[in-house]
């Protein structure tokens, strides 16, 4: 959507106090940890775009919470698997061995978005150090959720969506829907039986460079919107507008419970009991 078709569909602009009071409408409040997945574009027209959005995110939630944006980085991964779009066959090798190493400071987000982009590269937010599956941190218990981020399972038990679990945070999706609600993997992970691939990225061992390869959850998110479905018809969420977006906000610790006893009935249902695992 063009700038003047947005501006076209909206009566006023959005800014950093019209935000503010729509967030703490939708019931966000000082101190609370939060985990944003956004769609700018969703907003309407923004004056100061992504930055008058994470404003507006801190001045709610204040120094004494915690704001968290996935910041992953797909490109750095093995160019074998790659589908959007793929590259020839003969060009793997090459793409292995001359990848960039992931620095926190240095490597883009990959598709998602203006307002996590701009977050990851915000002062004093932190990033953790998984090649691809890293989540960026603004606030009191940033080091806490960015700390300990291992290679395998990056959606897993070590990885920032499970600290924002262990502090009963929540999870606001401005103008997203549940296809793009993370936490929704680390259901995958605890549910039993997940089947499993393998992943790899460009790293440094024993001070050389590298080809590190890890186990992964082969990630099955074309269900989130059937787990998100049947979750608001169960639970409560908080369904609002934040300017022009459509917003839900909901408590993450009751979405995996959900969702990771929702994939577990569905898996035990397939064809011999359970689900078939890969390599892992």
């Amino acid at each position: 959507m063009s700038e003047e078709v947005t501006i076209a569909s909206v009566s006023e602009p959005g800014t950093r106090a019209g935000l503010a009071q729509d967030l703490r409408r939708l019931g966000l409040a000082p101190g609370g940890v939060m985990l944003v997945h956004s769609s700018l574009s969703s907003l309407g027209w923004v004056n100061g775009g992504p930055v008058a959005v994470i404003q507006a995110l801190q001045d709610v939630l204040t120094e004494e919470g915690t704001l968290v944006m996935p910041a992953h980085s797909s490109g750095n991964s093995d160019p074998a698997f790659w589908e959007n779009p793929p590259i020839p066959e003969s060009w793997h090798e090459t793409v292995r061995s001359t990848m960039p190493l992931y620095d926190p400071q240095r490597t883009p987000t990959r598709g998602l978005g203006q307002v996590a982009e701009l977050f990851r590269t915000w002062p004093d937010v932190l990033r953790s150090a998984h090649p691809q599956m890293s989540f960026a941190a603004w606030g009191k218990q940033a080091r806490y959720i960015t700390e300990g981020h291992e290679l395998a399972f990056g959606l897993g038990d070590s990885s920032p969506l499970a600290r924002v679990y262990d502090l009963d945070g929540h999870v606001l999706l401005i103008g997203a829907g549940y296809d793009s609600n993370t936490s929704l993997h680390l259901a995958e992970f605890r549910a039993p039986d997940p089947r499993l691939t393998t992943s790899g990225a460009p790293w440094i061992e024993n001070c050389k460079r590298i080809w590190k390869t890890f186990p992964e959850i082969d990630f099955q998110d074309d269900v989130f919107p059937d787990i998100g479905r049947d979750f608001e018809s169960e639970r409560d969420v908080r369904i609002g507008k934040v300017a022009a977006a459509d917003c839900r906000l909901m408590s993450q610790r009751e979405l995996v419970d959900f969702a990771t006893t929702w994939i577990a009935a569905r898996r035990l249902l397939k064809p011999g009991g359970s689900s078939q695992t890969g390599q892992g």
